[in-house]
């Protein structure tokens, strides 16, 4: 049966709706939170009355019935769906099934997440339903104080993670220099080779990716580029690993840095300087403060130093060019967020912290963990070297 959610009753009650609604698939990650139900399509649930309510196909219902966290589950079939697609354009037919099952319940308004499809509102508002946005997103708030069992489930993806980002060190200890590039097993070894040994090593624990980043050179500076191509020796290369279990959903993320020979003085400097804004924020998280604290605390280290962030120059593409961190859980990125506009933290919330430093056409160094908020600081569920990783 599905908990009680008093933050989404106040919703209601706030907005005067009947209930909330979500028309999405199980990869929605409010989908997922609110019904306990993953389906490849798309399918409604509704929390009225504190109860959850699903109206899923024919296809799905059997599954739904013993798999979802729902009070009750019902078919598209119960509310004259072939019929309406005897009569009816294709795209309104799972709209106007939907409106039919609000009716069965008495509802005359809901609630939606500020990605509803808009064919769908515009079908319940012909039918009569009001639709009100729920711009505050109060699910993904709900799902961002984690209770013990999700994090549990986090910190196992990240136990997993960490073996991965093992795997990845160790393949770049196994490699030689030759003319500056670096082999292994007598061919140039490539960002996609040390992608593949990650996946290989993160699949074995019941881990996936949809992808990861081993960026080497000028491309470590490109915000999320994945990389491509021969890694170089004395370059940093940055390896960020954010795979979700395949059973709990949720998801790890963590980034260490590693060079293969000599890193010059520069990069060193960087490194050092990015650990010292890495631990400042540690020092400044606990419950209570925000997350525009924290990255701030971050940003006088940089700044400090003369490199320009977000706070000093908001275009700038060198320096620390990206916030602090952000919340991990059912999404890779989700709330809270550790930016100029983050808000208070709270216990049970899991948060990245992951200062950088980049400069476009050279490179960048960056160094994530992944911690749980407690009334009086943090937990940290990494237990990975935090060094440059020079190998």
């Amino acid at each position: 049966m599905a908990p009680a959610y008093p933050q989404l009753t106040a919703t209601l009650d706030a907005t005067g709706t009947d209930g909330y609604l979500i028309d999405a698939d199980g990869e929605d990650s409010n989908q997922y939170y609110l019904s306990g139900y993953h389906a490849t399509d798309s399918f409604v649930t509704l929390y009225a009355d504190g109860e959850i309510r699903l109206l899923v196909s024919g296809l799905e219902y059997t599954r739904a019935i013993t798999d979802s966290d729902a009070d009750s589950v019902r078919k598209f079939s119960e509310f004259g769906f072939a019929e309406k697609a005897a009569e009816h354009e294709r795209a309104r037919v799972g709209p106007l099934t939907t409106a039919a099952f609000l009716a069965e319940y008495g509802i005359d308004s809901v609630s939606v997440p500020a990605s509803f499809p808009t064919g769908t509102t515009d079908v319940l508002r012909s039918e009569g339903i009001e639709v009100v946005t729920d711009y505050d997103d109060t699910v993904g708030g709900i799902r961002a104080v984690k209770t013990d069992a999700e994090i549990e489930h986090i910190a196992e993806t990240q136990r997993a993670n960490e073996r991965a980002m093992a795997v990845a060190e160790e393949t770049l200890e196994r490699a030689t220099v030759e003319d500056d590039v670096l082999r292994l097993d007598e061919e140039v070894l490539t960002s996609e080779r040390v992608r593949r040994e990650i996946e290989t090593a993160l699949l074995e624990d019941d881990c996936a990716l949809s992808d990861c980043i081993v960026a080497s050179s000028a491309e470590g500076a490109r915000a999320h580029a994945v990389g491509s191509g021969p890694i170089e020796a004395g370059e940093p290369i940055v390896v960020d690993v954010f795979p979700r279990h395949k059973e709990s959903r949720y998801f790890g993320d963590m980034t260490r840095t590693f060079v293969k020979g000599k890193p010059d003085a520069e990069i060193r400097e960087w490194y050092d300087l990015t650990r010292e804004a890495y631990e400042t924020a540690l020092r400044t998280i606990e419950a209570g403060v925000t997350g525009e604290a924290v990255d701030g605390a971050v940003c006088d280290v940089f700044e400090r130093e003369g490199y320009p962030t977000l706070r000093t120059d908001e275009s700038t593409e060198d320096g620390f060019f990206h916030a602090t961190g952000h919340g991990v859980g059912l999404a890779v990125h989700e709330s809270p967020s550790l930016n100029r506009f983050g808000g208070e933290l709270q216990p049970g919330h899991v948060v990245t912290v992951e200062p950088g430093l980049y400069e476009q056409g050279t490179g960048g160094v960056r160094l994530e963990d992944l911690l749980v908020v407690t009334e009086t600081g943090y937990e940290n569920l990494n237990d990975y070297r935090r060094e440059l990783g020079v190998v």
